[in-house]
C-alpha cells in the first residue's frame, strides 16, 4: 500500500531537507505532502528548532504572474519563499526516487477575507462574519481557485493535494472564536450558510427559495440568539427539513452545484498542467478533530452539509483523502467505506491518520486502523503531520506498516 508523510516547509527549514527526507525513507515510506499554500497557525514542534512555530498565511513560492495577473485575490506569499524551498524539496525528492504531493489549502483564508470582506461568505443576517471563509460561489473566488491550483501544479508535484475546496463551517470563520449563545447543532448549521447574492442566485437557477431560506434562517437563528431553546441532535436532512423547512433544505442541498463545478473546474486545470487532483473532504476533520470521537454520522453522509456531493465528485475526480480521525479502528472502516461507497470503486482513495494524540496511542492501535482502512478499500495511507509529532510517535508508522504485510 502506497503512504505518504505530510510536512511543512518549516518542519525541512528546521531540520534539512535530506535529513527529514532520509528518515521518512527509514519509515518504509516512499512520498511526502509537503504545504505548498496553508492558513495561520500556531503549532507546538517538538523537535522544530524554536518548539513552538508560528505559520503565516500565504504559499511558500512566488505566484506566477501570468496567472494572477488582473486576477482580484493574490494568495500572500511567505517569508524565503523566493528562495525556492519546493523547488529544492522537489529536487532531493526525485534524487531519492521519493514521490512528492503539493497540499493547498484553498478558500480557508484569514487574510484575503479581512482584506476584501465581499469575496467571504455572507450569514441570514447579511453579515459578514466569516473572514477565513472565501465563499466557493463568487468569480473572483473562483478564478483565485483555479490559479492557485494551476501553480501548485506546475512545482511538479505527482498530485495537488486540495483542502478546503467547499463552502466552510461556522466554527471556522475566523481565528479566535468566542460564543455564550447556546447554539445547537442544527442552529450553527444555519447560522453558517453562505447567503450572498452569487448564492443566492445560483440557488434561484434551480428553482429553489433562496430569500425564503434566508428569512427562515433568520427567524430561527434570530429566536436562539433572543433565547429561544436551541435545537438538540445531529444534522440530518430529516431533522433539518422538521426544524428549518424544506425551502432551508434545498437551499442547502443546491450547494453542492458550486461546489461540484468549482472542483470539476480546479481539476481540469490541475490536470491540463500534468497533475492530478486529490479532493480532501473536511467532514472528517471537523467531526474528529478535537478529540478522536467523531459523533455517529459518518462524514462522507456528512459531507452535503459543506456543499459536497461525493457521487457527482466520483465522475470527476480521480484521488480522494478522507480524514480518518478516530480511535477506533471499526470507525476508521465505516468512514472509508462509505466514501468507497460514494466515490466509487475505481477512485484513489487515501487514508489520513493521525499516529498520535488523541486518535492513537501505540503501534499496535495504528496497525489496527491501517488494516481497517486497507479491507475498507483505501489504497493509501498517509501519516498527518511530521513537525507536529515527538520522533517517539513518528516511530510508529515503520512498527505499524510492518505489521501490515
Amino acid at each position: 500500500m502506497d503512504a505518504s508523510v505530510y510536512l511543512h516547509v518549516e518542519d525541512v527549514r528546521d531540520e534539512g531537507a535530506g535529513r527529514v527526507l532520509d528518515r521518512v525513507g527509514g519509515y518504509g515510506v516512499r512520498e511526502i505532502t509537503v504545504a505548498a499554500a496553508y492558513h495561520a497557525a500556531r503549532d507546538v514542534t517538538p523537535h522544530g528548532g524554536s518548539r513552538v512555530t508560528l505559520r503565516a498565511e500565504g504559499v511558500h513560492f512566488v505566484p506566477p504572474p501570468d496567472l494572477f495577473k488582473g486576477l482580484r485575490l493574490t494568495p500572500p506569499v511567505r517569508e524565503g519563499a523566493a528562495g525556492g524551498p519546493l523547488a529544492v524539496l522537489r529536487e532531493a525528492t526525485l534524487d531519492r526516487g521519493m514521490a512528492m504531493h503539493g497540499w493547498a489549502v484553498f478558500l480557508h483564508n484569514l487574510t484575503l477575507g479581512l482584506a476584501d470582506p465581499e469575496v467571504t461568505m455572507q450569514d441570514c443576517f447579511g453579515g459578514r462574519g466569516f473572514p477565513a471563509s472565501l465563499c466557493p460561489a463568487h468569480p473572483d473566488v473562483r478564478l483565485y481557485a483555479v490559479a492557485l491550483a494551476r501553480s501548485v501544479a506546475r512545482l511538479g508535484v505527482d498530485s495537488v493535494v486540495a483542502e478546503s475546496l467547499h463552502f466552510g463551517a461556522f466554527e471556522q470563520g475566523h481565528g479566535h472564536e468566542r460564543s455564550f449563545v447556546p447554539l445547537g447543532p442544527m442552529d450553527e448549521f444555519l447560522f453558517g450558510l453562505c447567503f450572498c447574492a452569487w448564492c443566492m442566485r445560483r440557488a434561484a437557477d434551480l428553482g429553489v427559495k433562496a430569500e425564503v431560506a434566508r428569512e427562515e434562517c433568520a427567524r430561527i437563528v434570530g429566536g436562539v440568539l433572543d433565547g429561544d431553546p436551541p435545537a438538540q441532535g445531529e444534522v440530518t436532512r430529516a431533522a433539518l427539513t422538521a426544524y428549518a423547512g424544506p425551502d432551508v433544505v434545498a437551499y442547502a442541498r443546491a450547494r453542492s452545484e458550486t461546489v461540484t463545478s468549482l472542483v470539476s473546474e480546479v481539476s481540469a486545470a490541475v490536470a491540463a498542467e500534468g497533475s492530478r487532483l486529490t479532493f480532501l473532504d473536511g467532514t472528517g476533520h471537523r467531526k474528529g478533530h478535537r478529540d478522536g470521537l467523531p459523533p455517529a454520522g459518518l462524514a462522507a453522509h456528512d459531507a452535503w452539509q459543506l456543499g459536497v456531493d461525493l457521487v457527482a465528485l466520483g465522475d470527476l475526480v480521480p484521488s480522494f483523502g478522507v480524514f480518518a480521525y478516530a480511535r477506533d479502528p471499526a470507525r476508521v472502516a465505516d468512514d472509508i467505506g462509505a466514501y468507497r461507497r460514494s466515490v466509487g470503486a475505481d477512485r484513489d482513495l487515501r487514508a489520513v491518520l493521525r499516529p498520535g494524540l488523541p486518535d492513537t496511542d501505540s503501534a499496535d492501535r495504528l496497525a489496527d486502523k491501517i488494516r481497517a482502512a486497507r479491507a475498507a478499500g483505501a489504497t493509501a495511507t498517509d501519516f498527518t503531520t511530521y513537525g507536529l509529532l515527538p520522533y517517539s510517535v513518528l516511530a510508529r508508522i515503520p512498527k505499524a506498516l510492518g505489521h501490515t504485510p
